[in-house]
């Protein structure tokens, strides 16, 4: 009888759950989208417990849309929205909503921090700018403003972390508190030098230590799970990694120098940088890739708000589209005269600028700029912030990209894909599938338990190319445009 790894996929629209074969290949998969809770003051969260509901659902649901006897899974990673925050007690009941990654509600918690002179030992020991994206200031701003948080967690009777330790302490009943190294690594409360919780970062954000999970190996023991009883007999959560790490790996992106894009609502960009961390001096941050079999690797990235979810906000709120396979044709179809831009910067910039206060702006229009070339400017800006990051990276690390692995449903647009080769001038490499972050996950945790030779699994990828074709004179001109765009937009 055949035998299944099951990855799911935990993100900031919705929960996946994918099926993978013992050749690794992708039987199935099945989605739930989740509530997403904005307020007045654009502060963005999700409800946890939906969160975990929809996670045993989409469970239940890929198996039945597979066909297959449920026993037959052996064994399960998670991959997840990194940044967003969570705050439960010891009974697994969430004492406020997730705070999701986009929100930038401790800006404030945040200056405070950097008046107070933290900010270069945040930097240091993190190798993260201080910024209300990463989870520190979110935990902190629980902590400050949510009755009963403080004073729980310093009784040891609150547990705080990103959505996978959330995930992994519900699916086991309580029984097992961790998380791994690529998650702790984005909390800014973990030293990325020593590789464990800093006392002094806890002190500065006015979070206990007991409070946070234990650090475990990205392909480690998570203990195991039936998910609410579904399963005759529990299965092993054996690998964890945040969803830009998933994809990394996923990608088969193991050795120096080597880099991904993951498309999503917002999009990482990240480089493997080996076992040695590099400080950024062109405003990308330094993270861990994973820790599997005890060997950590470090990784250089830069994080972009809006990508993917520009093209929602022409949906939703221009409703300009009906749906994101629109955009391609109407690209193509927007007037080469027309040198309009479109800023994103809805809730800030992040990498390279990070700027949170910047503002959107579509700039540069005329008489006939249109709805086509609204649309145009609101794919091209995904493929101009990630080319912001790629030479960032370069030049932090030393290295000449030979290419960039791309992953995530945006990849289906063969013009944005296009534009991309084009506007960093590398080649851009699109695998098969499209849920890379869930595969990693899913392989990492196959791989661990044995299951899954390594070597066999990477060596059968096969990726579609798309080259550079733009004239140099023709990059230049829009690329120094763009420039002048987020100038226009920051301090």
């Amino acid at each position: 009888m055949n035998k299944y790894i099951l990855g799911i996929d935990q993100s900031t629209q919705g929960t996946k759950a994918l099926l993978f074969d013992e050749s690794g290949a992708l039987i199935t998969r099945a989605d739930l989208p989740h509530r997403q809770i904005i307020n007045e003051l654009g502060w963005v969260e999700h409800d946890p417990e939906q969160i975990y509901a929809n996670t045993v659902q989409v469970v239940k649901n890929v198996v039945e849309k597979a066909g297959i006897d449920k026993n037959t899974i052996v064994g399960v990673g998670i991959s997840n929205q990194r940044e967003t925050s969570v705050a439960w007690d010891e009974d697994g009941h969430p004492v406020y909503n997730a705070i999701v990654w986009q929100c930038a509600r401790a800006a404030k918690i945040c200056e405070r921090i950097e008046a107070q002179g933290h900010a270069d030992y945040i930097r240091k020991a993190t190798g993260l700018n201080l910024s209300p994206y990463f989870p520190a200031g979110k935990i902190a701003w629980i902590m400050e403003n949510v009755d009963g948080a403080k004073a729980k967690a310093e009784q040891g009777a609150l547990k705080v972390g990103t959505i996978d330790t959330w995930l992994v302490y519900r699916l086991t009943g309580g029984k097992v508190f961790r998380t791994d190294y690529s998650n702790a690594s984005r909390t800014q409360l973990f030293n990325i030098g020593t590789l464990t919780w800093d006392e002094k970062l806890c002190d500065i954000f006015g979070i206990p230590m007991k409070a946070l999970a234990e650090v475990t190996d990205s392909d480690g023991d998570y203990g195991v799970t039936d998910f609410d009883g579904y399963l005759s007999q529990p299965i092993p959560i054996h690998g964890v990694l945040g969803d830009s790490h998933g994809a990394l790996f996923g990608q088969g992106c193991h050795d120096v120098g080597m880099i991904k894009t993951t498309y999503g609502t917002g999009s990482s960009v990240m480089m493997n940088i080996g076992d040695k961390p590099v400080v950024s001096q062109h405003g990308v941050v330094t993270s861990l890739a994973w820790s599997m079999g005890g060997k950590v690797n470090y990784v250089l990235e830069g994080n972009i708000n809006y990508t993917g979810a520009v093209i929602t906000w022409l949906k939703d709120d221009l409703q300009l589209i009906s749906s994101a396979g629109e955009t391609e044709a109407l690209a193509r179809s927007a007037s080469a005269d027309d040198h309009s831009y479109l800023v994103p910067a809805f809730s800030g910039l992040g990498a390279p600028y990070w700027d949170s206060d910047a503002e959107a702006v579509i700039c540069g229009m005329t008489r006939t700029t249109r709805k086509a070339e609204i649309v145009r400017d609101a794919l091209d800006c995904i493929a101009y912030q990630i080319t912001d990051i790629v030479k960032a990276m370069e030049e932090d690390a030393g290295i000449r990209i030979q290419e960039l692995r791309v992953d995530g449903g945006p990849t289906k647009n063969a013009y944005l894909m296009q534009f991309q080769s084009d506007i960093s001038g590398i080649p851009v490499m699109v695998p098969p599938a499209e849920e890379l972050s869930g595969m990693g996950a899913a392989y990492a945790a196959g791989i661990g338990m044995g299951f899954y030779s390594k070597d066999t699994l990477f060596a059968a990828i096969q990726r579609k190319e798309y080259r550079p074709q733009m004239p140099a004179e023709e990059v230049e001109r829009k690329y120094s445009g763009w420039k002048k765009a987020v100038a226009m937009v920051t301090k």
